[in-house]
């Protein structure tokens, strides 16, 4: 990201972003591939088998609640049976498998966080300030997101992935998936489990959606979670994506070190100044340093590369 006289700041970091943009298009098909024939040589081990227990559970969960609908003395015995005919069967979803690695990324960026800075992956300072805010609404919604998080963490020390914490889209498509699958069976039995998970499906109180609220909710308070040392990691990026207009996930990949630009690019478009942006570099990247120039580089600049950029296109 070394600039030359002949290449400007925003020629540099375009040409950054359209390589980056070229990796993330290969993201979904890359780990389809590595689940369906276990060769971990282009993503590490941690992070495939990560994303292959998010979806290996969440096909136990679907199964599992068959064999209570139909009242089996071990409703397991299905996932124990089927699970990973299912579970093959959801990783055919690129949008599922980006979603997943997303969260796999989140996850590892948190604890290399927890281990170099001391940032706590549950109780930030800013969530602290939330909890004991005086606008009850806020406090309350601070938390539900505290316990969540909590969940969140535990979860993926366990390589899970809770049903009722997918995206709204991800989860309809898990459960037409499951009835494809189980297709055959008393229809009945299948309307009642998929009547029973729908039911417990509420976007709005998942992990997701929490931060989305708590975020939403700070208005012009949001800057302060635009710091990751102050915030953590999972406000930080859903402020983050907010404020750039970015997807959740594909504000989280940015976070790798092979998204640079997009990193960069998206903390100026969210309003952060140059040397705000170095700061999170500092933080995230500490070996990296921006390119001479950027502090030339306006804001709604910034913002309208970030929208003639591909991105991906997960579905």
């Amino acid at each position: 990201m070394t600039p030359t006289p002949q290449l400007p700041i925003e020629e540099v970091l375009q040409h950054e972003l359209v390589s980056g943009d070229i990796v993330l298009g290969t993201l979904g098909p890359i780990i389809g591939h590595l689940l369906a024939n276990h060769d971990n040589s282009l993503f590490s081990d941690e992070i495939v088998a990560r994303v292959r227990g998010m979806v290996s559970h969440l096909a136990s969960q679907m199964l599992d609640e068959l064999g209570t609908t139909l009242e089996l003395a071990d409703p397991g015995v299905l996932a124990e049976g089927q699970g990973r005919e299912l579970a093959a069967e959801l990783a055919t979803s690129q949008a599922l498998l980006t979603h997943c690695h997303a969260l796999a990324l989140e996850w590892q960026l948190a604890e290399r966080l927890e281990k170099r800075c001391a940032i706590d992956p549950v109780l930030t300072p800013l969530l602290q300030a939330l909890i004991a805010s005086d606008h009850d609404e806020t406090a309350g919604t601070a938390m539900a997101l505290l316990a969540s998080q909590v969940r969140f963490v535990q979860a993926q020390r366990r390589m899970e992935l809770p049903l009722t914490e997918l995206p709204g889209d991800l989860f309809h498509h898990a459960l037409l998936t499951w009835q494809t699958f189980c297709d055959g069976r008393d229809e009945e039995t299948l309307r009642a489990a998929d009547r029973s998970m729908r039911d417990r499906f509420d976007e709005s109180t998942s992990r997701l959606g929490l931060l989305n609220r708590l975020v939403g909710g700070m208005g012009n308070g949001a800057r302060a979670a635009l710091s990751i040392a102050h915030a953590g990691v999972a406000i930080f990026c859903t402020a983050m994506a907010n404020q750039s207009n970015q997807d959740r996930d594909l504000a989280v990949v940015s976070t790798n070190d092979r998204q640079l630009a997009r990193l960069a690019l998206a903390l100026r478009s969210a309003g952060l100044r140059p040397k705000e942006v170095e700061k999170q570099f500092l933080t995230i990247h500490p070996e990296t340093t921006l390119p001479e120039g950027f502090e030339l580089l306006r804001a709604d600049r910034a913002g309208e590369m970030l929208s003639a950029s591909g991105g991906w296109s997960p579905g």
